[in-house]
């Protein structure tokens, strides 16, 4: 018999609460190619990508399963202004739908009628399953791609790069001159009387 991949759940199984742990080699891999991650210049393997605890318990209803618990963890991004690392914590409450593919609501769907799926609005997060098995590990993925915000900061009064040289503003000071605005360079030289 064929192992199971670390985060699927047979349906057979339910109802079951179940812990599953996302480590940092998955949580590197995951976030890989996105520029916010790339931009640390990380390895591969970094020990402080991220990780994550999904604390579930899931149960079956006719031809949907459901889960419900916490995911917890963190993940290291760039900043957004100095390109540092910044520590991203995941504090989330999990309410999730699996329908099989067949049922899925689409977005440009008009609304179920007696033959299709309804959603209620509680269910934000819904999820295809094959029937016989439940995989977790797209929803734990969104789980940490959706916490990236879009300019992430390592603090609030983050001074970022000087755009001339690179220098980190924020552990010291550079000699380089604030350019002149363009707009403004004809300007430079005139004299006004006094």
């Amino acid at each position: 018999m064929a192992k199971e991949a670390p985060y699927t759940v047979l349906v057979r199984e339910l109802p079951v609460h179940r812990t599953f742990e996302v480590p940092s080699t998955t949580v590197g891999e995951w976030l890989k190619g996105l520029p916010m991650r790339d931009a640390l210049g990380a390895p591969d393997s970094d020990p402080e990508a991220g990780h994550g605890t999904a604390d579930l318990d899931l149960y079956a209803d006719g031809t949907h399963c459901f889960a419900s618990g916490t995911f917890k963890g963190y993940l290291t991004v760039a900043c957004g202004r100095c390109v540092g690392p910044v520590r991203i914590d995941l504090d989330e409450k999990l309410l999730v739908t699996f329908m099989p593919p067949g049922e899925m609501p689409s977005e440009d769907a008009e609304p179920a009628g007696e033959d299709g799926a309804e959603v209620v609005e509680g269910d934000l997060d819904v999820f295809p399953f094959d029937g016989d098995k439940i995989d977790l590990e797209p929803l734990f993925r969104e789980q940490f791609v959706l916490a990236i915000p879009f300019a992430p900061l390592c603090r609030e009064d983050c001074k970022g790069l000087c755009p001339q040289c690179g220098t980190d503003l924020n552990s010291g000071t550079c000699s380089c001159e604030k350019p002149i605005d363009p707009r403004l360079a004809a300007l430079k030289g005139l004299k006004l009387p006094s």
